[in-house]
């Protein structure tokens, strides 16, 4: 199955970024996202071009155009963040980003009345109607098909790091789990989620698309949901492997970290060089270790097996990637790094609210719907 790619601006930059409904006053989830999409309707009745439903009806999600800086994707999303704020007005309703909702249940959740969301329900079932997730969307523009492969294999080595950066799924339906990404652990369940399989080259992407639609698993490639994957429509890198995160620098600063990888490994292929990967076993044990321990995650560094504290390794490619976001123009987002290590990520800041508010759940959402509101550190 010949898959076409798109054309694409080299290391151009778009952003998915999903948000939750919540009552004000008791934090639950609130099942209002077709109220919402319905009020963002145009005069002519049209829907919001960028501002979309998602599998639950607890969920809108903003969508950017295609920008050359990661700041202008920002700032995009921001602003329809800022249109549902205004439909909002006069309900008692506010919204969030994380992962996931400390604290609601499943069973209480709408599905969003589409052919291919029943159908997703329809047969995944019990893990299906459990996917109250949260995460961001980035994507990153590849001029030539042929890279997409060998960038998207040495994309796996910092699954870790991105995972570890944007956790932010402590809590799942009340229980404090331990992990600091539950999420990731969660979407992984699902047919065709998780780490992308290891493949050679572009050809090979075709076949497994094939070998999926003959056998009915998917009928088309957007049902491939792994934590990285090719968007041959876009002609991008799909990165989704991250939490939702509670804020606009901790977006920027993430998305700032994938541009700058994936132009850095881009030079490298320009330049005739490979794009250094690891084991497979290796990739799924660090995904594991951030879910698991988040920033103070011990990750396996290379084929090699050296090992580091996550965050020494971010530290370390701060510094590498700076001249990379110089000339991207996204320096000022991509040391906004150094803010999620020190001032604590999203699980962190709402470990330590529930601590300092006897175990209250309720109150992490209010922290989190002011941290959105107001922004980190606030």
């Amino acid at each position: 199955m010949p898959l076409e790619f798109a054309r694409s601006a080299r290391s151009t930059v778009g952003i998915e970024w999903e948000v939750a409904l919540v009552d004000r006053s008791t934090g639950d989830l609130v099942n209002i996202a077709d109220v919402v999409l319905d009020a963002l309707r145009g005069p002519d009745g049209s829907a919001h071009p960028t501002i979309t439903g998602e599998l639950l009806l607890n969920t809108v999600e903003l969508v950017s155009g295609v920008h050359t800086t990661v700041g202008g994707a920002v700032a995009d999303v921001a602003d329809q963040l800022g249109e549902v704020r205004r439909v909002l007005s006069g309900r008692e309703v506010d919204l969030i980003c994380s992962g996931s909702h400390p604290f609601a249940q499943w069973f209480d959740q709408t599905v969003t009345d589409k052919a291919r969301y029943h159908k997703l329900i329809d047969r995944t079932q019990w893990w299906g109607r459990n996917m109250m997730i949260w995460g961001i969307h980035v994507h990153v523009g590849i001029e030539d098909k042929a890279k997409v492969i060998p960038i998207m294999n040495g994309l796996l080595t910092y699954v870790p790091h991105l995972q570890a950066l944007s956790a932010s799924s402590p809590f799942w339906a009340g229980v404090d789990t331990g992990y600091a990404s539950n999420r990731s652990l969660m979407f992984q369940q699902l047919p065709t989620a998780g780490l992308p399989w290891d493949l050679p080259d572009w050809e090979a992407w075709e076949r497994y698309v094939d070998d999926m639609a003959v056998t009915g698993i998917i009928e088309d490639v957007t049902e491939v949901r792994w934590d990285i994957r090719p968007s041959p429509r876009w002609g991008t890198i799909e990165i989704r492997v991250c939490d939702g995160v509670s804020t606009s620098v901790e977006l920027g600063a993430i998305a700032a970290f994938i541009q700058c990888l994936v132009e850095w490994m881009s030079t490298r292929l320009d330049a005739g060089e490979d794009v250094p990967r690891m084991q497979p076993w290796f990739v799924r044990e660090n995904k594991w270790r951030a879910a698991r321990y988040g920033l103070d995650a011990e990750i396996i560094l290379d084929a090699a097996g050296a090992e580091c504290l996550v965050t020494d390794d971010v530290r370390r490619l701060i510094e590498t990637l700076s001249p990379v976001a110089e000339r991207l123009g996204c320096l000022p987002e991509l040391l906004g790094l150094h803010r999620i290590i020190d001032e604590g990520g999203s699980y962190q800041r709402q470990l330590a609210v529930a601590a300092t508010h006897d175990g209250s759940l309720p109150a992490v959402v209010a922290a989190l719907s002011h941290e959105l509101a107001e922004g980190l550190g606030s």
